[in-house]
């Protein structure tokens, strides 16, 4: 249960620091872009030690849930825009996430 916490935790990390750097893209010496980095590497840190600890195939599938993230928290920091195809693939994303998280490998 505690790799899948950690992978979870990183996707928020992974998330919050490609939105800053986003907002950040400015210059590479933004204080947004320069937190986003740091917030990335801290996911990234995260992710390698879910996997030291936990199963490929349960854990790596998580990952693709900070696509989700990402665009559900765009619209308010960024303002960026969600339409019906975008909120669909968000469902794709979750139900496909779900579905091969749960397997088991059998």
């Amino acid at each position: 249960m505690k790799p899948i916490f950690l992978m979870v935790l990183a996707t928020f990390f992974v998330s919050a620091g490609q939105i800053l750097w986003k907002k950040g893209v400015v210059s590479f010496l933004s204080p947004y872009f320069i937190i986003g980095l740091s917030l990335y590497a801290i996911g990234g840190l995260l992710i390698i030690v879910a996997f030291r600890h936990g199963k490929l195939s349960i854990l790596y599938p998580i990952l693709a849930t900070s696509y989700v993230w990402v665009s559900l928290l765009s619209p308010y920091f960024l303002g960026d825009l969600m339409n019906n195809w975008k909120w669909a693939g968000v469902l794709i994303i979750l139900a496909s996430v779900s579905l091969l998280g749960g397997s088991n490998g059998k």
